[in-house]
């Protein structure tokens, strides 16, 4: 396991770390509910009607579960351990919520939008300010 980390470095916690924490921790949340909830919470939580290709789309919410989950862990261990990579993470973060928020409302538009939909409006602003102040700190 010792090969596939980078050396500690002694880099105290700092505002954009936490944050990271707390994305790490907002994300393994929906993530357990995708892998966990029988529906994955694509009916009780996002409204999608299950009703025809249903089985589809719950597996589609529990492969994206799988993802978050471990994306989650990600976030986690570099808040909290690997604390230089923190720019890193959230730069991939701020890229990810950014394709999230293109497909939601330009490429791939649905009339019905899950809380998530606008979860990512708040997020891409708070996380480009967290990059910055992780770069300022940085340098």
């Amino acid at each position: 396991m010792a090969e596939l980390l980078p050396r500690l470095e002694p880099v105290p916690p700092s505002g954009p770390s936490r944050f990271l924490a707390v994305c790490g921790l907002l994300t393994l949340i929906p993530g357990t509910i995708h892998v966990f909830l029988p529906d994955g919470g694509a009916g009780v939580i996002a409204g999608i009607d299950l009703a025809r290709g249903g089985e589809r789309t719950v597996a589609m919410f529990a492969w994206a579960g799988a993802t978050q989950i471990v994306w989650g862990l990600m976030m986690l261990a570099v808040a909290l351990r690997y604390r230089a990579l923190v720019p890193l993470a959230l730069a991939l973060m701020l890229a990810e919520r950014t394709l999230h928020a293109l497909n939601f409302w330009v490429l791939k538009a649905l009339p019905h939008h899950p809380p998530e939909n606008y979860a990512v409006l708040v997020a891409i602003p708070l996380i480009a300010l967290f990059l910055v102040l992780a770069l300022r700190h940085r340098g």
